[in-house]
């Protein structure tokens, strides 16, 4: 199989039908469907969503089938996808795959959803597609997404690549030829013109880029189904060819985490995905988590803190790399900034990740307070877990200290349909949408294989 991997792929988008996916693995994606919707709502409602808007403007596009989430919109798929990828991944308050293997550095931090929805969403318009057939293509995308990104060497997201955008750029294309109806050969040729177009690069975290990379890999992976439809020429083992994406990306890949295990099981059952409860950096979740309890069960108050200590292993710094932010979008990058805001605020949502926040005196002045470091029980616990021991020194000289290997939102602390419903709604109350077509899309996606077109969906979701 390993000699003809990318085929495999190709036959696993094509072949599996709906009734293959575990009735668990329907109800987990639903939960996170809605939560990519919700995020397009108030992404598109963030700068970045504003700029998007303006680029769109200026290509002159025209009409087409695909709805740019929370506007009136419709335009060419790819370029749908493109702006609702931004969206999902504009506050980096989209989902995050968990990982399988200690060396694996959680999942290489790939956000599923961001480039696999809106690919899907975008194609099912223009095919006209059901719910049930654009949440099989949605599933399909995330799975080789993931697979893909638990197999490459951990060496693609050290030394800087943005799996999200990497990886991501396979999944809206599975997704993309999934309802296009394209066969086996046609598939795989469209799963090589998206590796030919797969980047990204980590030093561009903490900037508009993070999330135009999303956009850019899911608007990539619609052009490559697009473009192998016409009968566009490509190699058919991008993935596992001596200079295709795994070895020219990552030096090499383990065959044993993709071969044969497309499904088996399912990423969204075993291990899972995340849905975050605050829009940051997942590393960022289970310190944030921990230091709510703190916080709750010991009645903290910010004037008696005098120093926090937040220690991790060495990965969580590489990837958490603004220490002393001055911007939204440094913060979130920032653990400093998120241990410093809950303890001030008790809270952390989109109000407080706003640059008048971050640059608040007593923000900054608490941000000094709190060390972030490499700790050495963290190290020993493994890269597939975001181990955090927090230790809050206190005025009258007390300790108090804790420890999380994940935060709430993740399989060990999942959140309910209700409770994204929750978030759903303070996402679309965020970006000024109507409460009423709000309740609407949450009745829908509980309900959406029995959809009969998609379009019903999107049509709650234009204003």
């Amino acid at each position: 199989m390993t000699d003809n991997l990318t085929r495999y792929v190709a036959e696993f988008i094509q072949g599996t039908q709906l009734k293959d996916l575990p009735a668990e693995v329907v109800i987990l994606g639903k939960k996170h469907i809605l939560d990519g919707l919700g995020l397009a709502l108030s992404g598109g409602a963030s700068h970045c969503g504003e700029l998007v808007r303006r680029h769109l403007g200026e290509l002159h596009l025209g009409a087409g089938p695909a709805t740019v989430i929370g506007t009136s919109q419709k335009i060419a798929p790819r370029f749908a996808a493109f702006a609702n990828g931004v969206g999902i991944h504009a506050d980096d308050y989209d989902d995050t795959q968990l990982a399988v293997a200690k060396d694996r550095v959680y999942g290489l931090l790939t956000h599923p959803t961001a480039p696999a929805l809106p690919a899907a969403l975008a194609m099912a318009e223009a095919t006209n597609a059901s719910g049930a057939a654009a949440m099989l293509a949605y599933h399909l995308g995330v799975e080789v997404e993931c697979k893909i990104s638990e197999a490459i060497n951990p060496r693609h997201y050290q030394t800087g690549f943005h799996s999200t955008a990497t990886c991501g750029t396979f999944a809206a294309a599975a997704a993309a030829a999934r309802l296009m109806g394209l066969d086996v050969e046609t598939t795989q040729r469209a799963l090589s013109i998206a590796g030919s177009q797969s980047a990204g690069l980590r030093e561009n975290f903490g900037t508009m880029t993070k999330p135009f990379h999303a956009g850019r890999s899911s608007e990539s992976g619609v052009a490559a189904a697009q473009f192998a439809s016409y009968g566009w020429t490509a190699t058919d083992k991008i993935l596992e060819a001596p200079r295709g994406f795994f070895s020219a990306a990552g030096g090499g890949y383990d065959a044993n985490a993709i071969a044969g295990k497309l499904g088996k099981p399912w990423t969204f059952a075993e291990p899972g995905i995340s849905i975050k409860p605050h829009p940051s950096g997942s590393l960022t979740h289970p310190g944030m988590t921990e230091m709510l309890r703190l916080l709750r069960e010991n009645d903290i108050k910010a004037k008696d803190v005098v120093k926090v200590r937040v220690g991790t292993n060495h990965n969580m710094p590489n990837a958490l790399i603004h220490h002393r932010p001055r911007n939204e979008l440094q913060a979130k990058f920032s653990m400093e900034f998120c241990m410093a805001i809950l303890l001030l605020e008790g809270r952390a949502g989109l109000n407080e990740f706003t640059d008048e926040v971050v640059l608040r005196p007593d923000v900054q002045k608490m941000i000094e307070k709190v060390d972030f470091v490499v700790d050495a029980e963290a190290e020993a616990a493994g890269y597939h877990l975001m181990t955090t021991l927090i230790d809050i020194e206190l005025a009258n000289g007390k300790h108090v200290k804790g420890r999380a290997d994940f935060g709430k939102g993740s399989p060990a602390m999942p959140m309910s349909y209700e409770d994204v419903a929750g978030k759903f709604r303070e996402n679309a109350e965020f970006a000024k949408f109507p409460s009423s077509q709000a309740e609407q899309v949450i009745s829908m996606v509980r309900e959406l294989e029995s959809l009969p077109r998609i379009s019903t969906l999107m049509g709650a979701l234009v204003r």
